[in-house]
């Protein structure tokens, strides 16, 4: 009876130790994808723009693949610059389709901000860019102009 006790922990031993080792995982390998986005251009640069003036671009694109594009998601480099786009849906073989980038034209000076847009395309990320200059913010008077020059006398002191 010890033996049969014996051998039979030895065995419960064994199959633990085994299935202890540490298994290595294999990473499927990445499917390819004949689906493909190309854009008209990956740059738009908007010169010189008004201060809270128009920073709002389309990047036009067209799936150059064989299969459906799908967009999963697209990011701006900062919270100033904001990407709309067709998202999670699928864009057939030679469809256009626009990602409309807009830039907070509230921050004086120069700028240049990427878009990163991830898709089931045989390029699966993809970088956009807008650039340009914002004018400074418009002065104010400190005092409103009423056209009538002022010495600066009021209306009681002037005789």
């Amino acid at each position: 009876m010890k033996k049969i006790l014996f051998t039979l922990g030895t065995v419960v031993l064994s199959l633990v130790a085994v299935n202890a080792q540490e298994k290595k995982d294999v990473a499927p390998a990445p499917a390819t994808s004949n689906a493909e986005i190309t854009f008209d251009k990956e740059l738009h640069d908007f010169g010189t723009i008004d201060y809270a003036g128009n920073g709002t671009y389309e990047f036009r694109f067209v799936n150059t693949g064989k299969e459906p594009l799908i967009i999963s998601e697209a990011h701006g480099s900062c919270g100033c610059t904001v990407p709309t786009y067709p998202k999670n849906i699928p864009i057939k073989p030679g469809a256009i389709e626009y990602i409309k980038v807009t830039y907070d034209t509230k921050r004086a000076g120069n700028f240049t901000k990427t878009v990163t847009i991830t898709s089931n395309a045989k390029t699966p990320s993809k970088v956009i860019t807008i650039k340009g200059t914002v004018s400074p913010a418009p002065t104010e008077e400190a005092f409103p102009s009423n056209g009538k020059k002022d010495d600066g006398a009021t209306p009681f002191e002037k005789h």
